[in-house]
């Protein structure tokens, strides 16, 4: 079976999976959180945000008593650089120019740092009363957001509210590897998704 059909039957079963009471429920998870990793090849992502986008009127439709949040972590960086006092996002792309890349990358590490973000994107979640998250551009923010920190970040934050993180890579359930080139991360408390 080639990679490209294997994906799309992998993302064939995501709809029933998540839309079952066991999933809903957090049952068979112990006393673990509810994180669940759905890695995929690098070269299908948009293969996999055409499902994403595809997914969303489908919950809609069967879980209609509940708020699904899809977080874009590009979007989301991009709301908080604009909101911050002095629009840090315009200034960054004046630095880019003029001071170079580890220049930007150091002045926006401090307001994109992982507990940062998983506050905003936490809030998010509850003014949404979201009763699943499902957090997508996972690799457009890297190496600004790393997934491992975010997801530790999210922990404490997140309740028994069910996050699905889309990783472009691959998830062993002991580490995340970025775009499936980059060493492991040291993450093993989400579930994979589907196998």
């Amino acid at each position: 079976m080639n990679e490209r059909h294997r994906l799309q039957e992998r993302l064939n079963n995501i709809l029933p999976k998540i839309t079952g009471d066991s999933f809903l429920k957090s049952e068979r998870l112990g006393n673990e959180i509810p994180f669940y990793a759905f890695d995929y090849p690098p070269e299908q992502e948009s293969t996999v945000r055409e499902y994403v986008e595809f997914l969303e009127p489908k919950l809609k439709k069967k879980l209609p008593d509940m708020t699904v949040l899809h977080v874009n972590l590009l979007q989301l960086a991009l709301d908080t650089l604009n909101s911050r006092k002095g629009n840090i996002y315009d200034a960054s792309l004046k630095m880019q120019t003029s001071k170079g890349d580890k220049f930007v990358f150091k002045a926006l590490s401090a307001p994109l740092e992982a507990g940062k973000v998983a506050t905003v994107l936490a809030e998010r979640a509850k003014e949404a009363n979201a009763g699943m998250v499902l957090i997508t551009g996972v690799g457009s923010v890297y190496p600004l957001i790393r997934t491992h920190h975010l997801l530790h970040a999210l922990h404490a934050k997140m309740g028994q509210t069910p996050l699905i993180v889309f990783y472009p890579g691959k998830y062993t359930g002991q580490g995340l590897s970025l775009f499936g080139l980059l060493p492991d991360k040291p993450y093993y408390r989400a579930f994979r998704l589907v196998d």
